[in-house]
């Protein structure tokens, strides 16, 4: 069973067969699906899973805090799983894919206490961009031979 089955049983949410099979597609550690992603995976295995029931289900899930919505540049919501181990995100800047990163240090105790501006900091969120390696190859050329 799935991390996120698991945590969802814990809490004693139904498990209809379709919230299952949403929680299902969104196993993984580097899982980032926009909804219509969500809804497509879904519905091959459950074809008559309604594009409404999985946007309702991934609104649950967010309300929840065991799903995140991640929105980058404008781009499509993702809804990523990995909602109880703090991590940032590595973006690629031109095909939009997205990676969980746990980079060292503690960037909520960085910020010095000049730069707070009398705000109680209570989270972080950094992004990190640049190009995937596939975005990198392409922006580059074949190689020499």
């Amino acid at each position: 069973m799935s991390d996120l089955l698991e945590r969802l049983r814990g809490r004693g949410w139904r498990l209809t067969a379709q919230r299952r099979v949403v929680a299902e597609v969104l196993d993984g550690d580097h899982v980032h699906l926009t909804a219509d992603e969500v809804h497509a995976r879904a519905a091959a295995r459950l074809p008559e899973i309604s594009r409404a029931t999985v946007y309702n289900t991934l609104g649950e899930l967010v309300s929840l805090g065991e799903v995140l919505e991640v929105s980058t540049d404008g781009r499509a919501k993702r809804y990523d799983p990995n909602a109880h181990r703090p991590h940032q995100h590595l973006v690629c800047s031109r095909c939009g894919a997205i990676r969980d990163i746990h980079p060292g240090g503690n960037p909520l105790a960085d910020l010095p206490a000049g730069e707070r501006f009398g705000f109680t900091v209570s989270e972080v969120e950094v992004t990190y961009r640049g190009l995937c390696p596939g975005c990198a190859r392409a922006a580059h050329g074949p190689d020499p031979a």
